[in-house]
């Protein structure tokens, strides 16, 4: 009776029960450059990342590609399966080694109705998601590319979030870093030298953001602006 008593008043886990196999539950290792899924394939499944980062895409039918996002661990995707989606409106990489685990629709559904806790960190996880859409588009709307790349910088060194702020790997490159801004790969390459050469950013492999770009984004200052930069 003790026994079932403690069993009774044990809390569900979310990060636990992300972290372990069960029914409707698997986790795997992807390797760089794996596809996790592709675009067109059924959605029946929902994916959350344990460590490692993923990559979106989508391709128009004129078969041009965009980035759509870079997502770091503890993050969600292919959520869309929860709300109807029957197919893939995308393709998500590996944009490193991941450790990612996958939910059947079913099996999410399920934890959703009968875990608040799980049902709370999903919220979250989806206004933030909302949230973070909502200042992209507000971003390309009103920004200069050369301040939409400072912004996407300091996110993708998840600023703020940590004591220090995390290195961009080399993976992702100029070009992926043109797609989601929507600009091109040379507007890019100028602005990066630009901002080393303020000492906004350091380069060696990886990208190092520093507090004064974030400074130069909050406060525009006139360092951001300069009559040599390339046309739009």
């Amino acid at each position: 009776m003790e026994g079932l008593v403690k069993s009774a008043k044990r809390k569900f886990d979310p990060q636990a029960f992300l972290a372990k196999v069960g029914t409707g539950k698997t986790i795997q290792k992807y390797r760089k450059n794996r596809i996790i899924y592709a675009q067109g394939e059924e959605a029946d499944r929902i994916f959350y990342i344990q460590s490692g980062k993923v990559k979106v895409t989508v391709v128009s039918e004129q078969g041009k590609e965009a980035v759509v996002s870079i997502l770091d661990p503890a993050q969600f995707f292919g959520e869309g399966c929860l709300n109807g989606q029957a197919f893939r409106v995308g393709t998500a990489r590996a944009l490193e080694e991941c450790v990612i685990t996958s939910i059947t629709r079913k099996a999410m559904l399920g934890a959703l109705r009968k875990e608040p806790r799980f049902s709370e960190l999903f919220v979250t996880f989806l206004v933030t998601r909302s949230n973070r859409i909502e200042e992209d588009l507000i971003d390309q709307l009103f920004n200069s590319s050369e301040k939409r790349l400072a912004r996407l910088l300091l996110l993708l060194a998840n600023f703020g979030k940590n004591e220090k702020p995390t290195p961009i790997d080399a993976s992702i490159n100029q070009g992926t870093l043109a797609e989601m801004i929507g600009t091109t790969r040379s507007r890019v390459s100028y602005f990066l030298n630009k901002f080393r050469k303020l000492g906004l950013i350091s380069y060696n492999g990886k990208i190092e953001v520093h507090r004064s770009l974030l400074n130069a984004v909050l406060y525009e200052k006139p360092q951001l602006q300069r009559a040599d930069e390339p046309s739009q």
